[in-house]
Parts: structure tokens; sequence; C-alpha cells
């Protein structure tokens, strides 16, 4: 791999430090800025390392259009039009500057995902540290030559792509001047089932592309997101809201703040777990060492006389020769007087 970290907002992230956290506001704010700030703050709380918007309004996603096109049939939003759909839940224009000096007043990272050149522009000004490109607007190559040209880290989801589509987007990046970059595997449903999540998928991306690979979560739980740890996942992406049962658009498959927290140290203690290849006894082991069994006079013995399966057994503790030396010492003499109880060595044998 080309980069083994990237930085965003003075923060490393790669294999070598603990997965990145990102809470995805998105449209949980259900139309209430202080809605936003406090999913802010407890985002904070639990130990995420940034809070993510989503930039748009309905005008700048879609039109409003009552052909069957624009319709949404079936899922978690169905009976809505897609200009109506966003326009309940865009993320209003007037609330990102405030939204970004929270961001600052409680020392959490901020940045979003903007879904055309006007919004791009917008976070610009606001000076955001890094973007995030959504799973269906990896198609839209014209938007990541726009983001990859502020020379920012770039985080992009591959919800939906296949192999051509992805490597696309990574060709367009870098071709305009992302060096620092990250791929998400992603299934774009909402929830979506963990069993297809396909997580051999995050190190095949990794390799197969030569990027830093991560996870956007849409699963209902943290397995999902713990167990990609291990697949070297070090950005993780999850949808969260103060209440599962708010009534917004996205409420319903995003995870409360005690689930945020938990997600938060159980990566963190996944990754640790990780550690490198290693045969050697740990610290945590060596206290243990005398426990392990050895062999040991369990009957007195006389000088002269023979060890037999009578007088010598593999017991525990440990101080005693090996038990691979078992069936050598069997049928060979005690040099001297040997009292039950005494670990058995080499210089008791004849």
């Amino acid at each position: 791999m080309t980069e083994q970290f990237i930085t965003i907002d003075g923060r490393k992230i790669g294999p070598n430090y603990r997965p990145y956290i990102i809470a995805e506001l998105s449209a949980n704010h259900n139309g209430d800025i202080n809605r936003a700030f406090a999913i802010m703050a407890a985002a904070k709380e639990a130990g995420a390392d940034a809070i993510k918007l989503q930039t748009y309004t309905h005008d700048t996603i879609t039109m409003d259009c009552d052909s069957d096109e624009f319709q949404i049939k079936g899922g978690l939003w169905h009976g809505q039009s897609l200009y109506e759909l966003y326009k309940g839940a865009h993320m209003p224009w007037e609330w990102h500057q405030p939204l970004f000096a929270k961001a600052k007043e409680l020392d959490i990272t901020i940045f979003s995902s903007p879904f055309d050149f006007t919004a791009v522009d917008l976070l610009e000004e606001l000076e955001a540290p890094a973007y995030k490109i959504a799973s269906f607007e990896i198609i839209d190559l014209p938007l990541i030559k726009r983001v990859a040209q502020t020379g920012k880290p770039m985080i992009i989801s591959t919800g939906m792509a296949n192999k051509a589509e992805i490597q696309d987007a990574i060709t367009t990046a870098r071709e305009n001047g992302c060096e620092e970059l990250v791929v998400l595997h992603c299934v774009s449903g909402y929830p979506a089932p963990a069993e297809q999540y396909n997580l051999r998928t995050i190190e095949d991306i990794s390799q197969r592309f030569d990027v830093l690979s991560g996870l956007s979560d849409h699963t209902i739980d943290n397995a999902t997101a713990v167990v990609s740890v291990a697949f070297g996942t070090c950005v993780i992406e999850k949808h969260v809201t103060l209440d599962r049962n708010g009534g917004g658009a996205d409420d319903c498959f995003s995870l409360e703040p005690v689930e945020l927290a938990q997600l938060c140290r159980d990566t963190r203690t996944a990754w640790q777990a990780l550690g490198k290849v290693n045969y050697e006894r740990t610290e945590a082991e060596q206290g243990n060492v005398k426990f392990r069994r050895s062999l040991y006079v369990v009957k007195d013995i006389a000088a002269g006389e023979l060890f037999t399966a009578e007088n010598v057994r593999c017991i525990r503790p440990g101080f005693g020769l090996a038990p691979k030396y078992y069936e050598t010492v069997l049928g060979k003499f005690a040099k001297n007087a040997i009292s039950r109880g005494t670990a058995l060595h080499f210089d008791l044998i004849e």
C-alpha cells in the first residue's frame, strides 16, 4: 500500500492507529438545530472522532416532479417523492456555520458529504478539513474531481458500485490532486442485513486498489463494525441519533448514544487485540508458567530404585521436567533417595 496513514484535523488514520469513528448526523436533526447540537454533544461524549453532515437541499439533489420515476416505492421511505424526502431531511445551509462553531466548542472534528459544486463551495468557506463522497455519488466523477481539487483528504463509500466504478472514482480522485484517500465498503440498504455485508471485501479493497479501507455500516447493531476491524478497517461510519424511535428519516437504523459509546470502546479493544504475529510468551502469561504440568515424584523413592508409573506422574505445578521426558525417565534409576512431592530433574536420575 502506498500510504500507511492519512491525517484529518491532526488525527492519523491507518492500520497502526485505532479505528476512526465517524458519527453520521444525516437527517436525524429532524428539523431542529438544537437536536443536531445535542447529537453532536452525545457523539463527543461517546468518544467519536468526527461528526459528519450531509450538505444538499431538495433543489440541489433532485427536482419537484410528479412523474413515476421520482416516486419512492417500497422500503423505509415508501410513498414519498424524492423531492419530499429531501425537503424534510436536508440540513439547512444556514445551519452549517453554527454547527461548525459548535464542533469547535466541543472539540470534535466536523466535515460533510457535499452533493454538488455549490455544497463544496460552502464547505470550503467553512474550512472543512475533509470530504466524504456518499455511495450514491460515487459515479458522479465531476463532483469527485471538484472535491479532489480542494487537496483535502477524501473518504469514498462504495455502496452499489462495481469494481470498475470504484476504480473510476479512485482514479479521478488521484488524478485531480487527492493524496489522502480512504475507501469504505458499504451496503446501501437502510437498514442493511449483516449477512449481506461480505466483510472480506474490506481487505480486498485495500489490496486491489492500494488504498486504506474502512466500513460504512448500516446494520442496526455494532457486531458487523467490530468484526470489520479484523479485516483492516481504519474508518467506521455509523448513523447516530438521540432516539431510534424519533420518527426521523434515518432514526430507525441509527445508533443511540450508549450504543455509539460501546462501538468506540469495542472497536478500540478489537484493534488492540489484533496486535502482531507472536508465538512468544506474553506478559500476562509469565506468572502462569508455574502452573503448567511437569514430572513429580508422587511416592518416596529409595536410592537405586526404578522410576515407574506408580512413583512418577505428570501433574501441576510446573517446576519439574517437561512432560515430554516422561517415557525417557521411566525405567531409569534414582541416584539418591527422593521424597514424595519432589520436582524431578535430570540430576536426580542415574
